[in-house]
């Protein structure tokens, strides 16, 4: 054996030695190709997506891979710079230069260069100092990889300055709801006539004729009682002199569902739930605001993404006094059909259609695109504090007028207000309902979404199921008055 093994390695040394050669060799080559294959197949731009609103704008890249970013602003002029690594500059991206609009509140420009080797650069030219948030968000549905730059305004307005801009309700709207005592109820002797302090407190008959005239059930002046009752705060009879009545204007808060990266639903002949629930929102909002004293903030007003925890922000930052959003859902049988209001629920949804539409509804800001970094984790759990129960009785009491009122023009699915745990209906201090106007699934319902006729009826209906509401359960005071 000691013969052997000299013999063995005297023999076989110089073959073995160019074997190690030769297999370094290819492995060498086996290693380049493979490092070199990132640089053969650069991340593809799949398509370019543009969201402009007053908001914000939103700037959305999809590509077939998650993409790595660096970015940085400039002033004097203002400018947003981003690098991609990893991508070579095609058509597709070269494309975001047209989709810049003239009307964009926030981008004048895009300029897009291969800056160097595997390295675009994006220089978005601005209209004014923005705060930009730049991430990424995994595939979802029917997306791949998406880059996502939104480009918020480093000065923000104020929202309640905003809305005031906004609105285009009645100035004069306090003179025409509070108009002289012999006016208010000249049918009742004068010793019978109702002191301002009491407007709240009506006996049988006046309550009655007042719920009459703010519905519009029967014929009545607007301007009259009805109105003084709506829109009016009174001080305790006790306190009368030093707190004279007080009248705000009633603001309520409409969610049109969806928008921008997520369409919602569509219906079999296309039509896209976002489109339908915001021209019903708009059609809602101008009927709303030819009420004396009402005013209507949009959660968005264009097809843009607002994330659910924002919608309700929004509310409550101009102090709404009702929450309502407006769905078109679809199921997966195309012949489910009717219209739901749905409240939220602390316990579990009063069935399993309601869990899964909650569900589904939730997941929109997968859909939408959220910045995870910058969301709010209080949107995981029902906010509870000492308003939510008398929340929650107000939701039920405005979701039961409503759901009503919108059973007189469409089908209902369900004959009562149910509940489920959506996050768009957690504002802990304003009544919320979430309305599902009808199934955009159904080729039925479908065409009658898309029918301004329809639309104007259904934005009737609510508007008497709010009206009602207010009849039965006048404003409080607010610390702000506005």
């Amino acid at each position: 054996m000691s013969r052997i093994t000299p013999i063995c390695s005297e023999s076989v040394t110089p073959p073995v030695s160019r074997v190690r050669r030769t297999i370094i060799k290819a492995g060498g080559t086996l290693l380049l190709s493979v490092l070199a294959t990132p640089a053969a197949q650069a991340a593809k731009i799949l398509a370019v997506r543009v969201w402009p609103a007053e908001d914000y704008t939103r700037v959305t890249l999809e590509n077939d891979t998650e993409l790595v970013t660096n970015f940085f602003t400039v002033k004097n002029p203002e400018r947003l710079v981003v690098d991609i690594e990893g991508l070579e500059l095609n058509p597709t991206l070269k494309e975001l230069v047209a989709k810049i609009q003239p009307n964009d509140p926030y981008i004048k420009q895009v300029r897009v260069g291969q800056n160097k080797p595997n390295i675009v650069r994006l220089v978005f030219d601005l209209k004014e100092e923005v705060s930009p948030q730049v991430f990424t968000l995994q595939p979802v549905g029917n997306y791949k990889h998406r880059l996502v730059f939104d480009l918020y305004p480093a000065n923000p307005p104020d929202p309640i300055a905003a809305l005031i801009e906004k609105g285009e309700w009645q100035k004069d709207s306090i003179a025409q709801v509070a108009p002289t005592t012999p006016n208010l109820k000249p049918e009742l002797p004068a010793s019978r006539q109702p002191d301002a302090r009491q407007i709240q407190k009506p006996d049988t008959n006046t309550n009655t004729k007042t719920a009459d005239k703010i519905t519009g059930d029967k014929p009545g002046d607007a301007n009259s009682v009805a109105s003084a009752d709506k829109h009016s705060v009174q001080a305790p009879e006790n306190a009368a002199d030093k707190n004279p009545v007080v009248t705000r204007m009633i603001t309520i808060a409409i969610d049109p569902g969806h928008g921008g990266e997520d369409p919602g639903a569509t219906g079999r002949g296309g039509s896209r739930e976002k489109d339908v629930v915001l021209a019903i929102a708009k059609r809602l909002k101008a009927k709303i605001e030819q009420q004396p004293n009402m005013r209507v903030m949009l959660t968005r007003d264009a097809d843009y993404f607002v994330p659910l925890n924002v919608r309700v922000q929004k509310a409550r930052a101009v102090q709404a006094d009702l929450f309502m959003s407006v769905h078109a859902d679809a199921f997966v049988n195309a012949s489910a059909r009717g219209s739901s209001v749905f409240i939220l629920s602390e316990k579990g949804a009063s069935s399993t259609a309601a869990r899964w539409l909650a569900d589904k509804e939730n997941a929109a800001d997968l859909i939408g695109g959220v910045n995870i970094k910058t969301h709010d984790k209080q949107l995981a759990s029902v906010l509870l504090d000492l308003s939510t129960t008398a929340q929650m009785n107000d939701s039920l009491k405005l979701g039961k007028v409503v759901l009503n009122e919108i059973g007189g023009i469409n089908r209902l699915h369900k004959g009562a207000v149910e509940q489920a745990g959506f996050a768009v209906l957690k504002a802990p201090d304003i009544p919320s309902i979430l309305i599902e106007t009808a199934f955009i699934s159904n080729p039925e319902e479908e065409a009658r979404l898309t029918d301004d006729s329809y639309q104007d009826q259904l934005a009737e209906a609510v508007l008497k199921g709010v009206k009602k509401y207010f009849a039965k359960n006048p404003p409080l005071a607010k610390n702000r008055m506005t």
